[in-house]
């Protein structure tokens, strides 16, 4: 964006408690946020709520929370009684923090914006990496794209028209427990064909792992994985660099860890995607030309 980045103090007590100063003065300004709330979640989300509140009180004009990676939004509706929805408690306490509206980045479902009181502009991680596999010299017609669960369809398919309009696949699995995933059958064909699977994360691995296994089980040429968020909860960096896929395409909205870097893994940045975004809202300016025509801000 072509701009410096705002001076902030943060630290912590002896009792770990989180301590923000604002190093200098944001009277009136129109203030970006930028703090993906991934592990340690609860760490960074009571950071970026202290810091809402630090700009608020310090007479911010407008406070925009830019969210690459939402924690807890796999928490958005109750499958068993009894159970908190943890994604609209999340986006309460962002709201009566003080933030005035919420930029995030391919959230886990499309439901959870109407959890928010604030605009919500709801960014895709999918020109990243679709310009990415643009400039492989992969055959269009050995493509398939892959949904590694019946979850994932509608995600899979616009990702599918998107490139070349790929066929669709679908890995049927059964959970039988949260982060345990065990594939049973496949529902299309991918025999010779370059496999991609599509998923919003990659947390322990354990689905797009098995899904891959299947995949060349059913007689893949070559298996690739995209995602948008790297949450990489261990064994995920064991999973993914045991030779089952060609390449592991990720973005940064959250950081990797050097050591969690494996030969396979491609990061590819999202600054230029949501510094674009964040032009725009602070413009007034819809999204609708190149080359992010499909940001589907209004």
């Amino acid at each position: 964006m072509g701009l410096e980045l705002g001076k902030i103090m943060i630290k912590r007590f002896a009792d770990c408690e989180i301590y923000v100063q604002l190093q200098e003065s944001v009277r009136g300004c129109d203030v970006y946020l930028v703090q993906p709330t991934c592990p340690p979640a609860n760490e960074n989300l009571m950071e970026l709520l202290i810091m809402i509140d630090a700009c608020r009180r310090a007479s911010a004009k407008n406070i925009t929370a830019v969210v690459p990676y939402f924690g807890y939004a796999r928490a958005d509706r109750k499958t068993q009684g009894r159970e908190s929805i943890a994604a609209k408690l999340v986006a309460n306490l962002i709201t009566e923090a003080g933030a005035d509206r919420v930029l995030a980045c391919d959230l886990h479902s499309g439901q959870s914006m109407g959890y928010f009181d604030i605009p919500v502009d709801h960014v895709p991680g999918q020109p990243v990496i679709l310009d990415y596999l643009a400039s492989k010299t992969i055959c269009s017609d050995d493509l398939v794209v892959v949904s590694p669960d019946v979850g994932g369809v509608a995600r899979a398919r616009a990702f599918a028209k998107k490139l070349s309009d790929a066929p669709l696949a679908i890995v049927d699995k059964r959970r039988h427990g949260h982060n345990v995933a065990e594939v049973m059958n496949l529902i299309g064909d991918v025999r010779g064909k370059v496999a991609v699977m599509v998923d919003d994360m990659i947390d322990t691995a354990g689905t797009i792992a098995k899904g891959a296994a299947l995949l060349h089980q059913e007689g893949a040429r070559e298996v690739y994985a995209c995602t948008t968020h790297a949450v990489f909860s261990p064994p995920a960096i064991e999973r993914l660099s045991s030779g089952l896929f060609q390449e592991v395409i990720i973005t940064n909205t959250i950081p990797v860890a050097e050591q969690n870097y494996f030969p396979q893994l491609t990061i590819l940045s999202v600054a230029n995607l949501l510094g674009e975004t964040i032009w725009r809202v602070h413009d007034d300016c819809a999204g609708g030309f190149e080359p992010y025509s499909n940001l589907g801000i209004d």
